[in-house]
């Protein structure tokens, strides 16, 4: 769909200029969210589901999880029914999966542009931009601590990006602003540089609460009480701890209506067992417990069932990404959060490479497409992930970004109507001709494959000639081309001013801390 802020563009005029004019003009179309048409990959018998299931409600009743230093949570357990042992929550059978019912099988954030509303479950899929990395990467400068120009950078280049729905959150982390303000510059710039739906913030409380405010000057008061237009990272510190700023975070939230993914961080062998099942098993043991206590909350609030599970290298310790460990848990976690009918978070462009190189190609490629096949429904990291998610890589962000398109096209499945059957061209062209200028051609040749904006298809003397360039030196040139044609998206000058005051107001209530 095209972008509703885009400036005007003149009336078509006839002639090659006006053709050439068209071509170079700068585009803020974005793709509407996948609506997969294809079968998800499902690797787990119903033998062996039930077992998970079954194992995960004895870890809830018989070990337990702990939510430490939150005596609100505690006694909100002990009121359901739990049984209380200090910080130890002991989840009677049954309990959990009761309370997450509750939850909707679906919802729709908004977007402060309705036309990027996204609709998160079913059969759809919502790509988000990577998240969290203290540091960034390009070319020019190699690896260095980002700042918030890197940030707004980004959030500039991922509301460019045609495949990528949602602006994201901590897209870097802007290690040039105090801790406890930069949650504020963060989602100032989400706001007001992108117009696709975003995330707010996590690591404190009373950040959370920030979040919901600005939101409120963002969309009215009255509409974020009514509508979601958030949808937050909730990670659970595995194996089996809520820590309180988490879910003091998802507190707010909840009781807000706004959505939380919630998550277990899990690198097998270190936060969960080395096999695929007994992962499996604490994976839906920590997400019953979590999207329950959201039901708490708030019943009814919005969640998705999080699994971010790598694997890990046992020799250096180090996380593995797009290995095929890593898949069969992200297709049985699908498999798992359908039966619970919720929402499912996983995959992304994962790899542990320190550069874009193939290393980070092959397993990006892997990631992503394990994502596609176990039904994901919300895709965070799904461009700009480098050396295991410390870094946030301006080339690889739109190498991904471009990549996520093969996602679209992939998803559509394959078309069977009287056009795709293309009969009608096979007649015309007949035994030994060739079909490049038949008339079927001629009316799809357009919209028949998809094509990458980055890579380079030409004949190798062109490929010399324009300087022998590899595939991270394009992305350098893309990126310098997109932040040079970006255009901001045009804002109520009265919200504006008022989302100013408020970030104003707020960074000047207290002093800095990088604590």
């Amino acid at each position: 769909m095209a972008d509703a802020s885009a400036p005007t563009r003149r009336a078509r005029g006839g002639g090659g200029a006006a053709r050439r004019a068209a071509r170079s003009a700068v585009s803020f179309e974005t793709a509407r969210f996948i609506e997969r048409n294809i079968p998800n990959y499902e690797v787990l018998t119903e033998e062996a589901l039930e077992v998970i299931e079954h194992n995960a409600e004895t870890i809830l009743e018989e070990i337990g999880v702990n939510f430490p230093d939150n005596p609100a949570a505690l006694k909100r357990w002990a009121d359901a029914g739990a049984d209380i042992d200090g910080e130890r929550v002991r989840i009677p059978r049954g309990l959990a999966r009761q309370l997450c019912a509750t939850a909707p099988s679906s919802y729709t954030q908004h977007a402060r542009n309705p036309d990027r509303n996204v609709v998160v479950g079913g059969k759809n899929l919502v790509l988000a931009p990577v998240y969290g990395p203290p540091f960034v990467r390009d070319a020019a400068g190699g690896r260095r601590y980002a700042t918030m120009e890197d940030f707004r950078n980004f959030v500039k280049l991922g509301y460019m990006s045609k495949w990528l729905h949602h602006s994201g959150g901590t897209v870097c982390e802007p290690t040039d602003v105090a801790v406890n303000k930069r949650h504020l510059d963060m989602l100032h710039a989400h706001m007001t540089l992108s117009d696709k739906p975003y995330m707010g913030s996590v690591t404190e409380p009373s950040r959370a609460r920030d979040s919901v405010e600005m939101s409120e000057i963002l969309f009215g008061k009255e509409f974020v009480a009514e509508n979601t237009v958030m949808t937050s990272l909730i990670n659970i510190n595995s194996p089996m701890t809520f820590d309180d700023v988490m879910m003091g975070a998802l507190e707010v939230y909840a009781e807000a209506g706004q959505a939380c993914i919630i998550s277990p961080f899990i690198v097998g062998g270190a936060m969960a067992p080395v096999s695929v099942a007994g992962t499996l098993t604490q994976v839906l043991a920590e997400v019953l417990a979590g999207i329950a206590y959201s039901q708490l909350c708030k019943a009814g609030a919005p969640v998705i069932m999080g699994a971010f599970v790598t694997s890990i290298d046992m020799n250096s310790g180090a996380p593995t990404f797009g290995t095929p460990e890593a898949a069969h848990i992200t297709y049985g976690a699908g498999q798992l959060a359908r039966r619970l009918g919720l929402p499912f978070r996983s995959a992304g462009s994962f790899c542990g490479s320190k550069l874009p190189d193939a290393q980070a190609a092959y397993e990006t490629a892997n990631s992503l497409n394990m994502g596609l096949l176990a039904g994901v429904n919300f895709m965070l990291h799904a461009c700009g992930w480098l050396e295991g998610g410390l870094v946030s890589s301006y080339e690889k962000f739109v190498m991904d970004a471009d990549q996520l398109g093969t996602l679209h096209h992939l998803a559509a499945g394959v078309q069977i109507d009287e056009n795709a059957q293309a009969m009608d061209a096979i007649r015309e062209v007949g035994p030994g001709g060739h079909y490049l200028g038949c008339a079927h051609t001629q009316a799809n040749f357009k919209e028949a494959f998809w094509k990458s904006d980055i890579l380079d298809y030409k004949p190798f003397e062109t490929w010399a000639d324009e300087g022998a360039r590899d595939t991270q030196a394009l992305a350098t040139e893309r990126v310098a081309k997109m932040l040079s044609d970006y255009q901001q998206p045009t804002i109520d000058p009265a919200t504006r001013e008022a989302l100013d005051a408020f970030v104003a107001q707020k960074k000047a209530a207290e002093p800095d801390s990088f604590m």
